[in-house]
């Protein structure tokens, strides 16, 4: 039931967001959630795209890191939602590596990706506390 990231390799330099980005939707590509995080030497992009195999021939000489499977779900948009998932997770000794969020044509709420030390286990938790765990054909429907 995961989805599918890309983590990609880019070094830290002006431009090297930018001309991935350029490639992505140059290629027809729809970015759907994205996070960069930063070393001193390389940044690692993370995405959720709509079309992975079409992303990696669009990066054919850039170093794709890891297809990476990810715990994604739907969050109320209101304060507190974000911290109820949490505590699921955490009650299930469910160990979170990292977070991010992005939104889609969904009435009064958001998305949540996580990447998690147990897939399987965060989503069966999550699922039995009634929560909305998406796969990727779900996650497509909410793009249109």
């Amino acid at each position: 039931m995961a989805i599918t990231q890309l983590s990609i390799f880019l070094p830290n330099e002006p431009g090297a967001l930018s001309g991935a980005v350029s490639r992505i939707s140059g290629a027809g590509i729809n970015i759907r959630a994205l996070s960069l995080a930063d070393t001193r030497d390389f940044g690692i992009l993370r995405l959720i795209v709509s079309d992975i195999d079409a992303t990696v021939a669009a990066l054919d000489d850039i170093a794709i890191a890891a297809r990476t499977p990810v715990v994604a779900l739907r969050m109320d948009d209101r304060a507190g939602a974000l911290d109820e998932i949490l505590k699921i997770l955490s009650a299930a000794r469910i160990n979170i590596e990292y977070v991010y969020a992005f939104t889609a044509n969904l009435p009064a709420a958001a998305c949540v990706v996580m990447r998690v030390d147990d897939t399987q286990k965060a989503e069966a938790c999550l699922l039995a506390a009634g929560r909305s765990v998406l796969d990727d054909e779900e996650l497509r429907s909410l793009f249109g």
